[in-house]
């Protein structure tokens, strides 16, 4: 049997893995979007992590197994309002279960404890968004209830300059 999974805030401690699995998450964006995604690089950098893990309505909360860090949920809480009924929602704003421990429910994990965080503070739903192109990412958040809210739509109109 697997080793018990247990689910509590990301502390400072956790910054140097949460950076690695910065760098597995962004590896994913820029093999669908390398037009848009630099391989090798991070979302964040380790102070806006910190940062992150001082906001109090920025959680993030980690799967440990054992006690070693094998994925996270970093969320942001927001408030809508003026023409929409007025209501607080937590974002998912980046799920990673470590490439090696995919497949073992730690991403079922987690997004348990997203819902059950974002019950306990009273907000209304939890969102996301997913690159299109992601397409295991798409049937993970089917699997787990998600279904399309919106979807955002782009017209590249030439490539890239060299910014180098």
């Amino acid at each position: 049997m697997k080793d018990t999974v247990t689910v509590s805030h990301a502390q400072e401690k956790d910054i140097p893995r949460i950076m690695q699995l910065l760098q597995q998450v962004n590896h994913v964006h820029a093999t669908i979007r390398p037009d848009l995604f630099a391989d090798g690089e991070r979302k964040y950098t380790e102070e806006d992590v910190r940062g992150i893990l001082r906001d109090a309505d920025r959680p993030v909360l980690a799967a440990y197994r054992e006690e070693r860090l094998v994925g996270y949920a970093f969320c942001v809480r927001q408030t809508h309002d003026g023409n929409m009924v007025p209501r607080t929602v937590l974002y998912l704003d980046d799920l990673c279960v470590d490439e090696a421990e995919r497949g073992t429910g730690i991403g079922h994990i987690l997004w348990d404890a997203v819902k059950a965080y974002a019950r306990a503070e009273g907000d209304y739903e939890v969102t996301l968004n997913v690159w299109y192109g992601n397409d295991a990412a798409m049937r993970f958040y089917r699997s787990l209830g998600l279904r399309e809210q919106k979807i955002g739509m782009e017209y590249i109109l030439e490539k890239p300059n060299d910014l180098s």
